[in-house]
């Protein structure tokens, strides 16, 4: 008996060109009937199924399944790849190699820059020196676990390591979509347990004596505008004047500005809840906001070279963006001196929330503030907060029901 080059007997491929077609019993060769749209769907003498895609220019592709609907469900992906504009993998395509075709074909263009760098680092960094190699036809549940748990044991956080997770679950469910494999392996997988974090950010007395602190600081209007409207880092820093409306009352976070390959990058919201008004401001805060203004005014007459082409409200002496580094030793100097434990930047957000939540303003009201996109975030983050204030509102309700005791 005479074989082709590469037998398909015997080997692993998934995808064989025509000219490598299958070798097939005769009286087996066409077992049941072709469906629609099917192609080619044959039985090869080993007991497998294999069916034949057209791929262009007189050229076909083979797939291969243990059953006939097998390799119909493949065939049906196949062509709907080569429709795309998506090469055909098989079972010798890798997991480097679907996820690197994920990330240009897929990620490039559905989520923000600093979303595809944050992508493209746990993809570089943390799966494929992993899995890379692996066959993405034979990627398992226990490889994907083993990866997880390897990370945990070196250390790495446990949201750290729900992230790898995630990114592996959303790049393997969109090869299911395409039907490229059989199963999200990712998905079946045990999360990471999570650690919450304490909050433990200023309180009233101690926010007030912050405040106090840095009074007259070139910086008093970030630190004021952080903590009183409890927007993130890159909200404040990427904050423009043209968002600031002082004569209303209003300020308008519309984009962060981030780091991008070394070049800063202002960015529209990750949500569109992100993207926010706020305001009334308290005239405290517009009063803090125009000297802060009319202090950046006089340092851009003085500068050699302005460099604040965006506009910016918050800048350095010369109009340069804030590196965030930068701005966190400056704010541990400035709690140093008032006397204050060390925080995050981001502690001075959850202040925020935490005083509005501990004041019993509603929490839709603080999700609306904060720019969370679900209450239960909200909830979730500050379940202390809440306690606290459940606690306050029972003892309130038994002082009334013993009040004719």
């Amino acid at each position: 008996m005479t074989t082709s080059p590469i037998d398909p007997v015997t080997t692993d491929s998934t995808t064989v060109e025509a000219e490598t077609a299958p070798l097939l019993s005769p009286k087996r060769r066409y077992r049941g009937r072709r469906g629609n749209h099917e192609g080619t769907i044959v039985h090869r003498k080993d007991g497998r199924w294999a069916g034949a895609v057209s791929v262009g220019l007189g050229k076909r592709k083979w797939v291969y399944g243990r059953t006939r609907e097998d390799v119909a469900r493949r065939i049906t992906g196949a062509l709907k790849a080569t429709q795309d504009g998506i090469p055909i993998p098989g079972e010798t395509d890798t997991v480097e190699r679907y996820l690197t075709r994920w990330l240009a074909d897929t990620v490039t263009n559905r989520v923000r820059p600093v979303t595809l760098v944050s992508y493209e680092g746990i993809v570089r960094l943390h799966i494929i020196p992993e899995l890379g190699k692996v066959r993405l036809a034979r990627l398992t549940p226990s490889q994907v676990q083993a990866l997880l748990n390897r990370k945990l044991a070196a250390g790495m956080s446990p949201r750290s390591v729900e992230y790898i997770r995630s990114v592996l679950r959303q790049a393997l469910g969109h090869a299911v979509r395409w039907n490229l494999v059989s199963r999200n392996v990712a998905a079946l997988t045990d999360r990471p347990r999570p650690v919450r974090q304490e909050i433990r950010p200023l309180d009233i007395e101690q926010a007030r004596r912050f405040l106090e602190a840095v009074r007259g600081d070139r910086l008093e209007a970030l630190y004021s505008v952080a903590q009183a409207l409890g927007v993130r880092q890159g909200e404040a820093l990427g904050l423009r004047w043209e968002d600031v409306d002082l004569d209303n009352g209003f300020v308008h976070i519309r984009r962060s500005l981030v780091r991008l390959n070394g070049e800063f990058v202002l960015t529209e919201p990750k949500t569109t809840s992100s993207a926010r008004r706020l305001g009334p401001l308290p005239d405290m805060l517009i009063e803090t906001l125009r000297a802060h203004r009319l202090r950046q005014t006089e340092e851009q007459l003085a500068a050699s070279a302005w460099l604040n082409e965006w506009g910016l409200v918050f800048t350095t002496p010369t109009g340069a963006p804030w590196h965030s580094s930068t701005l966190t030793k400056t704010f541990q100097a400035h709690l140093a001196a008032a006397g204050l434990p060390r925080q995050r930047f981001h502690d001075l957000r959850h202040g925020c929330a935490s005083l509005l939540l501990a004041q019993n303003v509603n929490p839709r009201v603080v999700m609306e503030i904060l720019g969370h996109s679900q209450i239960t975030l909200t909830l979730d983050t500050y379940s202390h907060v809440s306690q606290s204030v459940q606690g306050a509102a029972l003892a309130g309700l038994a002082a009334s029901l013993s009040a004719g005791h």
